[in-house]
């Protein structure tokens, strides 16, 4: 009986002892891993949620940018750090699940290793052209593309990216096969396209609004079912011409697996409360984003549901990485 009873003061002990852990976490500065370049949508929307939740949380959140592979890289980074929520990834579950099913061989377990925190952030693609291109709408981009077989590239942030898989989608569907060209990142794919290195590319709305603004890019659709409130005159896939296409991008944090739940649950509210803050609502609207407020379990089933859409598309396309 004395046994029981010490076994169950110890079990209290350690559970008070992870109660008082996070309730006095973070204890120093927090690393922010972006699994791509500086410039493009992923860090530009990663460095204002940085700035919030370095306000609300009371220390330093940090913006450490580890770019290559898709994502991967970085998300490697994260998933062999210490889940002590001091090291987060910025992510999409459309990134993870995606990598999980193009790569042959990952370095971590997409589905196993890492604890989804929240997610912040919803943005279409935009299907942006060069303005040398003369096309002017969907229609007269795919006319385009079978009148000029191979005549036209499509440039994105790496293979298996949403840019990319976005534009494999439109190639099934529109029926055309335009070439995918991967870069390290969206940052680059965008100052070939401004080059005119490439014609094309599915961009995040955020990294294309401001050349689109200027004049520099030509907006034919979003992947969104609905338009855009910060480009109200460019119509959504649907309308151009191609009925079923939906592609929205979701931004959220995760940390290693095993994270404590109290320190889970301290980000995740955190970054909800941010979420429902007016001025971080603005400050996404201004780049084309909208905010979100996800909690953990429903950023689970968010990824299973872009596993399943995002496979679909890797199987009909037919595209695989070493």
């Amino acid at each position: 009986m004395k046994f029981l009873f010490r076994i169950i003061l110890m079990a209290f002990a350690f559970a008070n002892a992870a109660v008082c852990a996070a309730a006095s976490f973070p204890e120093r500065p927090i690393r922010l891993v972006v699994p791509f370049p500086a410039g493009g949508t992923t860090d530009m929307l990663g460095r204002i949620l940085a700035a919030h939740l370095s306000e609300e949380l009371g220390k330093p959140v940090i913006v450490d940018n580890r770019p290559g592979a898709g994502g991967v890289i970085g998300a490697d980074v994260v998933a062999k750090s210490p889940a002590d929520g001091y090291t987060l990834l910025l992510g999409s579950p459309a990134s993870q699940a995606i990598n999980a099913l193009l790569y042959k061989h990952l370095p971590y377990d997409a589905q196993k290793d890492f604890t989804p925190v929240a997610l912040f952030a919803s943005t279409p693609n935009i299907l942006v052209v060069n303005p040398k291109l003369p096309v002017k709408s969907v229609a007269e981009l795919v006319r385009y593309a079978k009148e000029h077989p191979g005549a036209l590239n499509m440039g994105s942030a790496g293979n298996g990216t949403t840019n990319h898989l976005s534009g494999e989608l439109f190639n099934s569907m529109a029926g055309v096969k335009i070439l995918h060209v991967p870069y390290k990142g969206s940052g680059p794919a965008m100052s070939d396209l401004l080059a005119n290195q490439v014609q094309l590319m599915f961009d995040n709305l955020p990294g294309s609004l401001p050349h689109v603004k200027a004049g520099r890019l030509r907006a034919l659709a979003v992947t969104s079912s609905v338009r855009s409130p910060v480009l109200p005159d460019v119509p959504t896939m649907a309308e151009a011409g191609i009925p079923g296409y939906e592609a929205d991008v979701r931004i959220g944090v995760m940390g290693p697996r095993g994270m404590p739940p109290a320190v889970v649950s301290r980000l995740s509210t955190a970054i909800t409360k941010i979420a429902n803050d007016k001025k971080f609502q603005s400050q996404l609207l201004q780049q084309g984003a909208t905010a979100i407020g996800v909690s953990p379990a429903e950023f689970a089933e968010i990824s299973k549901l872009d596993a399943a859409k995002w496979g679909k598309v890797i199987r009909e396309s037919r595209v695989t990485l070493d």
